[in-house]
């Protein structure tokens, strides 16, 4: 019999578990003490509890932590992890350290459904949606553990499809008896499922971001298959109804194609598209992909595209590019990982 993980587990669940094994309620607050506070690596460590009731639960249950099978280390100070899940699968983290700050981007999925024209992941096909506890494994098995300062939801899969287990990792993160991290250090990306985005506005204070890449519909079509279920226009005009302002942030994804996204035809149709919508966009450098038709933007042209958006009023940035000489982009590592394994 497999044991069952208890990392990843919420604090109700927990008490479901405990109840069940015929143990007092309180058990649960104390398992998720050791979890996600004491960080405790196996049962036997919860000292608090009796030496009897940890021999109880551990006929059942496991910590469950996953260590990362293989680490890449860039010249610029990005790592990516990756880690394995099921048999055969493997998903990535990056975990990028900047001067004030420390990022972990994690994946929610083995592979992806979505089938977006630029995405390595994709590529994949979908494998298998992460438990709770194998997304936020990301964050505590790697030794930069304490170092992280913010996480996004931007690795390999596509988070609004796996959304139960998303929002179980975002609470465990969020939670005062969990590790008690503030929502503002925790963004969600999203392609735009309109049901779970509306879920996710609801039941989360976690900053959303939008993968937009273009506001014209056949565009969209071509680049992003989803755009023919749930077109940008309805994602956007659902973000206005459901976002309420305060310290939730929403911004918008922009990966840049040259000659295909990048004119001043673009400009404007964002501008129309965001126009009155507190928000900011982000702008990233396209690095290309196996058999990828698309190339990426030059440097100079997303300059003149970035002041043209805050000239309308739309704040917007530029991501700078972290980890290109050790395959950082989603999907690219595990891509290689599957081929050598098969």
């Amino acid at each position: 019999m497999s044991l069952i993980p208890l990392y990843g587990k919420t604090l109700s669940e927990l008490t479901e578990i405990v109840v069940a094994e015929g143990l007092l309620k309180y058990t649960a607050a104390q398992i998720t003490d050791w979890l996600y506070h004491k960080d405790v690596d196996s049962i036997d460590q919860m000292t608090n509890l009796s030496k009897k009731v940890r021999e109880q639960l551990s006929v059942k249950y496991t910590i469950g932590l996953i260590a990362p099978e293989q680490v890449s280390e860039s010249a610029d100070g990005t790592k990516k992890y990756l880690f394995p899940t099921g048999i055969n699968k493997f998903v990535e983290a990056a975990y990028i350290p900047e001067t004030d700050r420390a990022t972990l981007c994690v994946s929610s999925q083995a592979g992806c459904k979505m089938g977006c024209l630029f995405c390595m992941t994709g590529k994949q096909g979908f494998q298998g949606h992460l438990t709770s506890g194998e997304i936020i494994n990301q964050l505590r098995s790697i030794p930069e553990f304490r170092n992280v300062t913010n996480i996004v939801y931007m690795g390999m899969g596509e988070p609004f499809d796996n959304l139960d287990n998303v929002l179980k990792s975002t609470e465990i993160l969020t939670s005062e008896w969990g590790m008690g991290w503030s929502p503002k250090r925790v963004t969600v990306s999203s392609i735009g499922l309109i049901p779970a985005l509306r879920k996710f506005m609801e039941q989360s204070n976690c900053h959303l971001a939008i993968s937009l890449h273009t506001p014209f519909d056949e565009e969209r079509k071509m680049l992003m298959p989803i755009q023919n279920v749930y077109p940008i226009a309805d994602v956007v005009a659902e973000i206005r109804k459901t976002f309420k302002g305060g310290q939730r942030r929403v911004s918008f994804e922009y990966i840049m194609f040259d000659g295909i996204n990048d004119t001043p035809k673009h400009v404007k149709e964002m501008t129309k598209l965001l126009n009155g919508l507190e928000c900011r966009v982000n702008l990233i450098r396209f690095h290309t992909i196996p058999d990828s038709p698309l190339r990426g933007t030059a440097d100079a042209k997303m300059l003149e595209f970035r002041d043209a958006l805050t000239s309308k009023g739309i704040f917007t940035t530029i991501r700078a590019s972290r980890g290109q000489d050790i395959q950082a982009a989603c999907g690219l590592l595990s891509t290689k990982a599957l081929i050598e394994r098969k």
